[in-house]
């Protein structure tokens, strides 16, 4: 079985002949933009056997608003970049630059934000709460504008760049930002639009429930989020795969291991993960798995890491 058979066959809950992994990083300094960005994940996926890429969007963090966002006023001012922007064509670029080397072989996945997470990226999440209780028209009208440009991003990364599906982080589910209510009736809007227009273009799209600063979210926000696998912080969230895979209705789980620096991933000896890479796969069965982390990994660590995890998954078999 060929990488992208293994990486389908899990996604759609067909045999495997060994679960499938990945794992991913951000690439700093001056590797974070241009072609030093595309040279160092070409680098990284051609030396470590993972079934998959996932694309990062490494310097295109911060949306470039069209008008300075000060005051809360502000955000009625925006209005789309348009599709021939850097921020639209560079993350297009860089896509086919690197999905023309390993297409053919392996899935690619590139990473997409909604629009509340990106305007929270963009500025803090301190301005936009406060911006959202004293304007939140003018909120709503932001993540409308990036949502346009948002739309027109995916358009080429699936249609030109060819990717095979999006990865799609959520944010906004911390315990104490939103009630349920809120949250569907603010970022929850953007997220459907993103998710419905990924989803009209492939069936292979992955959720992640983004515990990005260590907090754990409402995982009930997202119970029904309308994609084939999903992919949360284990060790933050406190639910494992198994009682991941109930929780969201059988689909498709993805991750496992601790992202962190102080994980197991990145401080274990072979024999410390080769034991706990079957250890999940004795409990989770290998259908409809795909072993990975919480979230991105450490940039430096020891890339034999990587490989114990695919080794084992080697020795597990099916």
């Amino acid at each position: 079985m060929n990488y992208r058979e293994r990486f389908f066959n899990a996604m759609d809950q067909k045999p495997v002949d060994r679960v499938p992994v990945g794992f991913w990083h951000h690439f700093q300094g001056e590797n974070w933009t241009g072609q030093r960005n595309i040279d160092s994940h070409i680098k990284y996926y051609k030396e470590v056997p993972l079934d998959f890429l996932k694309i990062m969007c490494d310097g295109y963090f911060e949306y470039p608003f069209s008008e300075k966002i000060e005051k809360a006023s502000d955000w009625n001012k925006l209005r789309p970049l348009g599709k021939d922007c850097e921020y639209i064509r560079g993350q297009i670029e860089r896509a086919k630059a690197i999905n023309s080397i390993f297409r053919q072989d392996k899935v690619c996945l590139y990473n997409v934000f909604v629009p509340f997470t990106v305007i929270r990226h963009s500025t803090s999440s301190e301005m936009i709460m406060a911006h959202l209780k004293e304007n939140p028209k003018g909120i709503h009208h932001a993540m409308r504008v990036i949502a346009e440009d948002t739309i027109d991003l995916i358009r080429g990364l699936m249609e030109e760049a060819q990717c095979d599906g999006l990865y799609l982080p959520l944010q906004g589910a911390e315990y104490g930002r939103f009630s349920k209510e809120e949250y569907d009736e603010t970022a929850g809007l953007y997220d459907k639009l993103i998710y419905d227009l990924s989803n009209y273009y492939s069936d292979y799209n992955v959720s992640h429930m983004c515990a990005w600063a260590g907090d754990k979210n409402h995982l009930e926000y997202w119970k029904d989020v309308p994609v084939k696998c999903v992919n949360w912080a284990v060790s933050i969230e406190g639910m494992s795969l198994p009682e991941g895979r109930k929780f969201f209705g059988g689909k498709t789980c993805m991750g496992g291991f601790d992202s962190r620096s102080t994980g197991l991933l990145n401080t274990g000896t072979e024999e410390e993960i080769k034991a706990y890479t079957k250890k999940l796969i004795k409990e989770y069965g290998t259908t409809g798995l795909i072993l990975g982390a919480d979230c991105t990994i450490p940039e430096h660590i020891d890339t034999d890491h990587i490989r114990w995890v695919v080794e084992a998954a080697e020795e597990y078999g099916a």
